[in-house]
């Protein structure tokens, strides 16, 4: 990991993306490839069973200080204050209420994720280290 250079204390503008979990390699922190049995990392090759997958934070926000705006992705675990778990344990609290609710089309539990993650973040400011 790159260490900080800099802080910037800015506003944020804008959530940019709406899955804030991916699943990640345990060796190299690259998106996993997974389909319904097996995972597969295509930065390093690992790979594995789907069920075994961790999962991570990935968020891309666009933050304004004073006088600039910049598109800025936060990665990991420093997110887990804010949504109150690990990545590895909303993903399966997400799953679990898919299943429990029945729901086939998981669009609208992810729209109530992002709700609150625009609502917890927009608005805001926050010192980033870059």
């Amino acid at each position: 990991m790159n260490s900080v250079q800099g802080l910037l204390s800015a506003s944020v503008i804008s959530i940019q993306n709406s899955c804030f979990i991916y699943p990640a390699c345990q060796n190299c922190l690259s998106r996993l490839i997974l389909d319904s049995r097996r995972f597969h990392c295509l930065k390093c090759g690992c790979t594995g069973e789907a069920k075994d997958a961790s999962y991570r934070y990935r968020l891309f926000l666009k933050i304004a200080d004073t006088t600039d705006l910049f598109d800025i992705t936060v990665f990991g675990s420093c997110l887990d204050p804010f949504f109150g778990v690990t990545a590895e344990n909303l993903q399966r609290y997400i799953q679990d209420f898919n299943q429990l609710s029945g729901e086939t089309n998981t669009e609208s539990s992810t729209r109530a994720l992002v709700h609150a993650v625009e609502t917890c973040f927009i608005g805001k400011r926050f010192i980033f280290g870059v």
